[in-house]
């Protein structure tokens, strides 16, 4: 072979390799990555997996026979410690009552018991504080106007039997052409009886920020940034959730959350295992993940401040996050908005109000917005 022609062979090899590494990288870039593979799967494990699905029809079915029992207070659908989705049985002790023994399996489906202890509101009341979440931030102080959310505050005359309370206002809501702070019920408005305080909750009452409990129960040391709109979701709706009309000036009406920002006006359905955060009085900004989904819960209710128990409400179709040693939620924090661990415009998930100090509670933000009807305020 001469050399003119040596030469083009070896060019047309160099054409050769170059373009098969050019088709091969192609390829390479519509193989879908394995990075984070929990949080892909946790994207699917959602009301409209059908397994998933599956599973809650079978928990629906037997979640009356399994709350017989004086120990659960509730089920729900999540995954087994190696990821087979399962029944959740949520129970207040170790020990279940004799002869009331939860089966492992129900209709082939696998039961987890998960004791998570009594499930109660998650309103503030004077007790020593658990230690703050990621942030730097201080979600009890007064804050210069217009405040930010995810922040301390309340009604203004949340005091009773000698103590005061408070809880989170925890972001911002839109219906027609008015902006409101959403927070819980009995953040807000629980006061339904003249009793220690000697009045109840009524529409256009005060709502400050910070907290009562935050200021020495005095509201004067606060700032009333909007007044109070009695809706009564409880004990007759399926959410635990109150309004209050924003003061021009006192409110941001971006709807920016300390140590969140600014969300998307758009919502997004819970997946197990999707990672979460939140912005609250007591703990600051945590996160957390979901545990389950469809959850019936138990929870039991003062009427006013430290007061005694008024009623007990069973709650359907509800959202379960892990919560370790109260470290994603804690007593103060009820009112505050579950979002999307995402850095920049996240989606609302849920409003959190109820726990124990290894489990937390959360309304479907889309119910709660229908309550109201209402939209997040966002990008």
């Amino acid at each position: 072979m001469n050399r003119r022609a040596s030469r083009i062979l070896v060019g047309f090899l160099m054409v050769a390799v170059v373009f098969s590494l050019t088709v091969w990288m192609s390829c390479d870039k519509n193989i879908k990555s394995p990075v984070e593979p929990v949080e892909q799967e946790g994207l699917m494990l959602n009301k409209k997996n059908p397994e998933i699905r599956a599973v809650m029809a079978v928990q629906d079915r037997h979640t009356a026979e399994l709350m017989e029992n004086p120990d659960v207070v509730g089920t729900a659908t999540g995954l087994t410690d190696d990821g087979r989705p399962a029944i959740l049985v949520l129970t207040k002790s170790i020990s279940l009552k004799k002869g009331m023994a939860i089966p492992q399996t129900i209709e082939g489906i696998p039961v987890k018991v998960e004791v998570v202890g009594i499930i109660r509101p998650m309103k503030g009341k004077p007790d020593k504080p658990p230690k703050p979440g990621d942030g730097e931030v201080d979600h009890k102080a007064k804050q210069d106007a217009p405040i930010q959310l995810g922040t301390s505050g309340g009604w203004s005359y949340d005091l009773a039997n000698g103590y005061c309370c408070g809880g989170t206002l925890g972001s911002l809501i839109q219906s027609g052409n008015k902006k409101y702070i959403l927070s819980n019920y009995h953040v807000l408005e629980a006061d339904i009886v003249n009793g220690g305080n000697g009045r109840s909750a009524q529409t256009d009452d005060p709502v400050i920020q910070p907290a009562l409990i935050d200021i020495g129960c005095n509201a004067s040391n606060a700032q009333v940034v909007a007044t109070l709109v009695v809706s009564s979701s409880l004990p007759g709706s399926n959410v635990d959730a109150s309004t209050a009309e924003i003061i021009t000036g006192m409110v941001d009406e971006s709807g920016a959350i300390l140590e969140v920002g600014t969300l998307s006006s758009a919502t997004v359905g819970a997946s197990i295992r999707q990672r979460v955060k939140k912005s609250g009085r007591t703990t600051g900004l945590t996160r957390s993940s979901v545990s389950g989904l469809n959850a019936t819960i138990s929870v039991t209710y003062d009427n006013e401040c430290a007061g005694g128990t008024a009623f007990t409400k069973t709650f359907t179709g509800q959202i379960v996050i892990k919560n370790r040693g109260s470290k994603f939620l804690a007593g103060g924090d009820s009112g505050s908005l579950m979002v999307e661990d995402v850095d920049t415009d996240p989606r609302a998930i849920g409003l959190l109000y109820a726990g124990s100090s290894t489990t937390a509670i959360a309304n479907p933000i889309d119910e709660v917005l229908s309550f109201f009807g209402a939209t997040m305020v966002g990008n």
